[in-house]
Parts: C-alpha cells; structure tokens; sequence
C-alpha cells in the first residue's frame, strides 16, 4: 500500500471533502476514487472467488500442518509401488528385458537391482525430508532410466504422465528450498528466491501434462468435450498461476475423483493383463495429486498472476 494515500494529520477545512466516493447527490464531481460497481460481471467473480479463496482458508486449516506430509507420501507412493511390482514379478521382469529389450545377461538384473533400491531409499528420503535434493535426482533418473529401458520414452501417454510425476518432484525439491533456505552448489548464481521461483513455475506447468495426456487419448463424446474444456481451463489457471491455490483444490477433489473410479485395479482378477496397468495409472495420478496438495500448501510462488496482483 502507498502511503502517500494516508493523510495521518487532521485535513484542513479548505481541502476537506465530504463525499470523496461522489456516494452522495451532488453534482458536483468527485476527485476520490469510485467503488466498484457491484453489478459488473467480473466484480461478482472477483467477489466469488475471493469467497472460495476464504472458505478454503477455513476448512483447510486443521489439515494445513498434515498437507506437506500427505503431498509428499503421495508423490513417491508410485515408487514404492513400482519397486514391490518389480520384487514379486522378478522373473516375469527379466524374461521381458531379455527377451524385448535385448539386454544382456546380468546386465538385467544389475537395472532392476538398482532401480528397487533408488526407488525405495529415495522415497524413504523424501517422505522423512533427510536429503531431498539428491532422493528428488535419484527418483528422477529412475523416471528417466526406465523411459528408455522400457523402451516406453516414446510413448506419448507414457511421456505426459511421467512429466506430471517429475512436476510433482520439482514441487517437493521446491518446498524443500523454501523450508530450509539452503544454499546448494553447483547451481545456477542466482538469488534464492529467484530460484524459487523458477522451480515453482516448472512444477506448476509440468503437473499439468496428466491431463493433457487424458485429452489425447480415448474416444471422444459430449461429456468427453466438455470435461476436457473445463479441465484444461482448470490446468491453464494453475499453469499461470491464477487463482492457483483454489484451482489446485478442485484438481486435487477432480483427480482424486476420476481416480478411484477410471482406474480402480482392485476390481479385476488378478491375472487379467489390464490390472498392472491400471494399478501403474493409479498411483500415478496419486502421485500427481500429492504434487498439486503440495502448490496448495505452499502457494505458486513469485512467477505467478496471483503474486503479481499482490504487488499491484
């Protein structure tokens, strides 16, 4: 707020004006500034929106201490997944690296050894906040390894998903620089705070991509078109950073959602081929959802509409 708008001392008879909103009947003009008028169409959203911002405000706050620990649970939840998968289909793993993937020998277990214990110390790291920088690289070079080893890096539904989990990463290594203040060598010489920002606005566009991928795929009807134009309006917002914090409440109530009723692997037979992956899409999108609770808890940062309307 500028001062200069703040007349602390008693104003002088001469100055002195009644009706500095021109509220009242006079002619005469008004040099002050005019409310809004109440009727305008983007006044009465302005005004809704500030109704929701505040009632999320509310209810959220005996959950506000846990959401940190929940957002940060739920994005490695998929590692942990993926690490069991690989334990109790060891052979079948193998068998398809081998056979597919045409890797040697020896090599194959080396890949899924490594993978398993990235996966599972990694997560362990993130959800305990005891070296986060490295357990966020370790989970995104295990992203990024079985991309190629899967030979799944040109799948694009494949890509879209795993873009949204590195978001969700980005978030947790950007809540780590937020909580802790440190500065990190061999980075950029850059201000932290400018830093901040940067990893804030990667993870907010990149959370996005889940359902950029949910639009390029299936077949298309009304319903489909009209989820589809909600949705990404929804992500546009979060991507920008307008009304992020909101916006990134109803993704998560959507998401979650879609969720358990798109992907509920629980419901079919163990040895239907469909189940692995519907379990894989799953904890996925959990994932996902822990990366948009944590851009509830700690805000879209500097890059954003909604921290430049506060400098404004």
């Amino acid at each position: 707020m500028s001062y200069s708008r703040i007349n602390i001392g008693r104003p002088v008879a001469a100055s002195y004006n009644a009706d500095p909103h021109g509220f009242s009947n006079s002619t005469t003009p008004s040099t002050g500034y005019r409310a809004a008028n109440p009727d305008d169409p983007l006044e009465k959203l302005r005004v809704f929106g500030k109704q929701v911002e505040d009632a999320i405000e509310v209810y959220s706050q005996p959950f506000r201490p846990h959401l940190p620990a929940i957002g940060r649970f739920l994005i490695v939840v998929t590692f942990f997944e993926d690490a069991l998968r690989i334990v109790t289909q060891w052979g079948d793993q193998l068998w398809y690296l081998q056979t597919h993937r045409h890797f040697y020998w020896g090599l194959s277990h080396l890949f899924l050894f490594l993978n398993v214990i990235v996966m599972l110390v990694a997560s362990s790291a993130v959800i305990s906040k005891r070296f986060t920088e490295f357990a966020v690289l370790g989970l995104f070079l295990v992203v990024i390894s079985q991309g190629f080893g899967y030979g799944l890096i040109f799948d694009l539904n494949f890509f879209l998903r795993n873009l949204s989990v590195i978001g969700g990463l980005v978030m947790v290594f950007s809540e780590t620089l937020i909580s802790k203040r440190k500065n990190f060598a061999g980075l950029p010489t850059i201000s932290e705070t400018d830093r901040k920002k940067y990893f804030l606005l990667a993870g907010r566009v990149l959370l996005i991509f889940l359902f950029l991928g949910f639009i390029l795929q299936g077949k298309w009807s009304i319903g489909r078109v009209f989820v589809s134009l909600f949705g990404l309006a929804a992500c546009t917002m979060v991507a920008i950073g307008f009304k992020a914090k909101w916006t990134a409440t109803f993704l998560v109530i959507v998401l979650s959602i879609f969720n358990v009723f798109a992907n509920n692997w629980w419901s079919v037979h163990s040895k239907h081929p469909q189940r692995d992956f519907l379990k894989y899409d799953f904890f996925q999108t959990l994932s996902i959802v822990g990366g948009l609770i944590l851009l509830v808890n700690i805000g879209p940062g500097g890059l954003s509409v909604d921290e430049k309307k506060k400098t404004y």
